[in-house]
């Protein structure tokens, strides 16, 4: 006989309870220059038109204080992201909280990783960090990006759920 009996929402886990792992504070200073690497490319380009282009010259001085309000806005944003993330592992799944006006925790079960990846930025890799990219089941939305692990941490981190989808696969 089938049934489908109702579940109390008390009984559910509760991942507010989990203590994230947060970024390290070192790693700000690659957010932070990614950042500026970023926002230097336009303020060149800026620049050179003002330089080349006669008639903007004009325009240059508003145009250039607009781009420094989105140049600080940006770096704002980035600095409030950097404290905003952060990670954990449990026993069935992994869990990443991010986000600057909305708050996100994403919860991925270890049965629905098909891949784990480590990539590192040439900022990322001076420093001695990685991102692990954990990839799942299905279309990209549920994919994870966990930036600013140390790289031996973040090596170990691929070991351990590449280790936990061979156990969730048997």
């Amino acid at each position: 006989m089938f049934t489908n009996s109702q579940i109390e929402d008390t009984s559910f886990p509760r991942f507010e309870e989990v203590t994230f792992t947060d970024l390290p504070g070192k790693y700000l200073k690659v957010v932070v220059l990614d950042v500026a690497l970023i926002l230097l490319i336009p303020t060149v380009g800026l620049l050179a038109v003002n330089y080349f282009v006669d008639d903007f010259r004009p325009y240059f001085l508003t145009v250039f204080l607009i781009w420094i309000a989105i140049a600080v806005y940006a770096m704002i944003i980035s600095i409030i992201g950097f404290y905003r993330k952060g990670y954990a592992f449990r026993e069935h799944d992994v869990l990443y909280r991010t986000g600057v006006f909305a708050h996100i925790v994403r919860v991925i079960p270890f049965n629905r990783i098909q891949h784990v990846a480590l990539h590192e930025g040439p900022i990322s890799r001076f420093f001695g960090y990685a991102r692990i990219k954990i990839y799942t089941a299905g279309a990209g939305a549920g994919d994870i990006s966990i930036p600013g692990i140390p790289k031996e941490t973040a090596q170990q981190i691929k070991q351990l759920l590449s280790g936990k989808i061979q156990t969730e696969l048997e």
